[in-house]
């Protein structure tokens, strides 16, 4: 069992109007809302402990998860980001490597972090869940990263982060600041050829934008055709 961080504190601005009154993990695609949908994956690959970061209508997603075996790290005075909110919810989880899920995403395929930790070598510092970018369903702009034939990962290229990685936390210590991404811990990985990518096979789309719910629900449904 590894432990795992789910990233639910965000605005959701680019989701509006639906999250005008809503935290963006509470948004339903096909009857689910992102949020159970990212649980349903970390309790199938038997991670535990699993935390969940609130801001925005915190209240909301901690009136959601009552009664669940889910631990809260609330940010209610400032956005950590996912590198400064995973540093503050390490307590909550334990001793690394650690997994962390985007919930704004809608998978079909094999569970990607169960992939991820049979994929999982002592020699990574991060491993990554990857789609191309030509199947990457909803997503707008460029790829993050380009990945060699041992499938290490360097910046810019093809290949879209899919919002799934295990790494190593021990880095966050050396981060003065309070509020930073976990770009930098990757960048710093990339820079000793320990960060690694796994390409998902299954489909994927990324739910950031109301128009892309309806993308996400047609993916599910010819999934199971």
């Amino acid at each position: 069992m590894r432990p795992l961080m789910i990233f639910a504190a965000g605005l959701g601005t680019r989701m509006r109007p639906l999250t005008n009154d809503r935290p963006k993990p509470l948004v339903q695609v096909a009857g689910q809302t992102l949020l159970d949908r990212a649980l349903d994956l970390g309790r199938a690959a038997g991670c535990a402990p699993i935390a969940v970061n609130t801001h925005y209508l915190g209240h909301q997603i901690r009136d959601h998860l009552a009664g669940q075996d889910v631990a809260i790290s609330d940010e209610p005075q400032v956005i950590l980001d996912t590198g400064g909110g995973l540093r503050q919810a390490m307590p909550l989880l334990g001793p690394g490597p650690v997994m962390t899920l985007n919930p704004d995403v809608v998978w079909t395929g094999p569970n990607p972090l169960a992939a991820l930790q049979d994929a999982w070598r002592d020699d990574m510092d991060a491993l990554l869940a990857l789609v191309p970018l030509s199947r990457a369903v909803a997503r707008l702009g460029a790829g993050d990263f380009a990945m060699d034939a041992q499938g290490r990962i360097s910046r810019q290229g093809d290949y879209v982060y899919a919002g799934a990685q295990i790494i190593r936390p021990e880095l966050l210590a050396d981060i003065p600041d309070q509020v930073f991404s976990l770009n930098r811990l990757w960048d710093l990985m990339i820079a000793r050829g320990r960060a690694f990518g796994m390409v998902h096979p299954g489909g994927w789309c990324d739910v950031g934008r109301p128009e892309a719910i309806e993308l996400a629900q047609g993916m599910l449904a010819d999934a199971r055709v």
